[in-house]
């Protein structure tokens, strides 16, 4: 399987493909705007908050937490079970939400959720730093390793170091307390010592020295959060994890990752940088995107965000699957379309079916759909067949990194299957619910709409230099780029190298926009 990464930074927004044999399979878009996270624009998932209680509802087994974005974040009882006061658990083996914190207690917290639609960041106590290698856990002792390292011979050689470096560490530190600390972050010494690791899959083909530094790095970085503690403001960001170019290159380039395609200069020239340093094995295969053609343009990047943007996919043999989002679940419909390949009834709706399974986890995971999802295949009586098509949608749940359980097919030929929600849907970042429809259709936001006009202003720009431009659009639009005049709209300035004139146009539609030499 050949794997590549390209990398789109525009003024408005970064958008990263992860490729695999020429086809899309993942989407991480994140938008640059005025945020109160301390970093405009990027997920606020893995950021470190100290934040204060605002209140507990204990019949939510929940609390709400103050950390400095626009709504206050959630802590459910699971997440903040590692701050329990010894008391009796209920009956889903959690102990009571007033156990574990109060009204006005300032306590640490990290954000595991960005917040979606008018719901907050999920929160939780158990902090943890993700590094190349590991995921230092402050909290928790000993080691814990990924799901998708399964050989038993690499589980006990990972084990084995991680356990023997964690002692050496306490033996060697002085595991000092400090007493006015937020209790969750009070158990290690302020040089940083102590704790457990989760150890990732790129932990495989490193080695023991790699490991080890990989692990240092770690240990800092609590060191330095812990330090901040000392002064700082309730509440506040204490740790932002890695801007999206960095955290691609930690998260997901690998030895099966050809290259890393980067059609920004500064970003390349950053990305370089985090390699050589963390990841020196994958320098040379960042490269820079010199090309004026579109990098998106490349393996028609742009026609399968549209694709995942509406209802209706094409399976590769005639048929076809329908995709409906309610708040309750997600909905698939399987269609055999023109498909009349097989020699019978049975032939023609497994091969469909089974198609349709593969397309199903790659529309999934390009979408970010999670919570609950129901697919309603062709009906099949084999039980051979019924098993090959939840062998192909386990085989596409492997391939995500989202936790996903997957339920036997029902005598009705349905399919039930649950996939952790991690991110704000692509529907739902790019798309609203249409005013004029009454809701019943979905139409491109105004940001969506912005970001491609800044887009094909750069793109102008390139084909004629220097010359002063002028982008029309609709009334929206233009008051969404003034609003940002201080930020993107002198950011896709000084990229384009000359003038951008907005001027509002009000004989077309929403989405119409035209970008011309003034």
């Amino acid at each position: 399987m050949q794997k590549e990464v390209l990398i789109n930074v525009g003024a408005g927004e970064t958008r990263v493909a992860l490729i695999e044999d020429a086809r899309l399979q993942d989407l991480i878009l994140e938008r640059k705007d005025e945020d109160s996270a301390g970093r405009a624009g990027h997920s606020v998932i893995g950021n470190i908050y100290l934040g204060r209680v605002q209140r507990v509802l204990p019949g939510m087994q929940a609390a709400f937490v103050e950390i400095g974005l626009e709504r206050a974040g959630f802590l459910g009882a699971r997440e903040a079970q590692c701050l329990a006061e010894l008391a009796g658990y209920d009956e889903d083996g959690l102990p009571p939400i007033a156990r574990c914190v109060h009204e006005g207690e300032i306590i640490l917290v990290q954000a595991v959720k960005d917040p979606i639609g008018d719901k907050g960041a999920r929160l939780s106590a158990n902090v943890t730093i993700p590094g190349r290698m590991l995921v230092h856990v402050p909290n928790q002792s000993g080691v814990a390793l990924s799901r998708r390292i399964d050989k038993e011979e690499d589980r006990e050689r990972l084990t084995n170091m991680l356990e023997d470096m964690i002692n050496a560490d306490y033996e060697s530190g002085d595991n000092h307390t400090d007493k006015t600390a937020p209790k969750n972050a009070n158990g290690f010494g302020v040089d940083g010592r102590g704790g457990g690791y989760i150890v990732r899959t790129a932990a495989l083909s490193a080695s023991a020295e790699e490991i080890y530094e990989d692990a240092r790095y770690l240990r800092d970085a609590w060191r330095e959060i812990q330090v901040k503690l000392q002064s700082a403001k309730v509440p506040s960001a204490l740790f932002l994890d890695l801007d999206p170019v960095a955290q691609t290159l930690r998260d997901h380039v690998d030895e099966e990752t050809s290259r890393v395609l980067v059609d920004d200069f500064e970003a390349f020239n950053e990305a370089r940088r985090y390699a050589k340093v963390h990841m020196p094995e994958a320098h040379d295969r960042i490269l820079m995107h010199k090309s004026d053609f579109p990098i998106f343009e490349l393996y028609d990047i742009e026609y399968e965000i549209e694709t995942a943007l509406s209802e209706r996919v094409a399976l590769p043999h005639g048929g076809w699957i329908t995709v409906e989002t309610t708040e309750a679940l997600t909905a698939v419909d399987v269609n055999s379309g023109s498909y009349v390949g097989g020699a019978g009834l049975e032939e023609t709706s497994v091969r469909t079916n089974v198609d349709a399974a593969r397309e199903i986890m790659r529309q999934v995971r390009l979408r970010g759909i999670g919570g609950l999802i129901v697919i309603d295949f062709i009906h099949m009586d084999d039980p051979a067949n019924i098993a090959s098509v939840i062998e192909a949608l386990e085989k596409g749940a492997e391939r995500s990194r989202a936790p996903t359980q997957i339920s036997g097919m029902s005598e009705f030929g349905l399919v039930e299957m649950t996939r952790k929600r991690v991110r704000e849907p692509l529907a739902r970042l790019m798309t609203e619910p249409c005013r004029p429809c009454h809701g019943h259709g979905r139409i491109r936001t105004v940001s969506t709409i912005a970001n491609d006009a800044i887009r094909r202003a750069e793109s102008e720009a390139r084909a004629m230099p220097g010359k002063p431009l002028v982008l029309q659009a609709h009334p929206d639009v233009i008051s969404w780029l003034e609003a940002r005049n201080g930020t993107i709209m002198g950011d896709i300035r000084g990229r384009i190298g000359s003038s951008l004139i907005l001027r509002p146009e009000t004989r077309h539609g929403r989405d119409y926009f035209v970008v011309s030499p003034q």
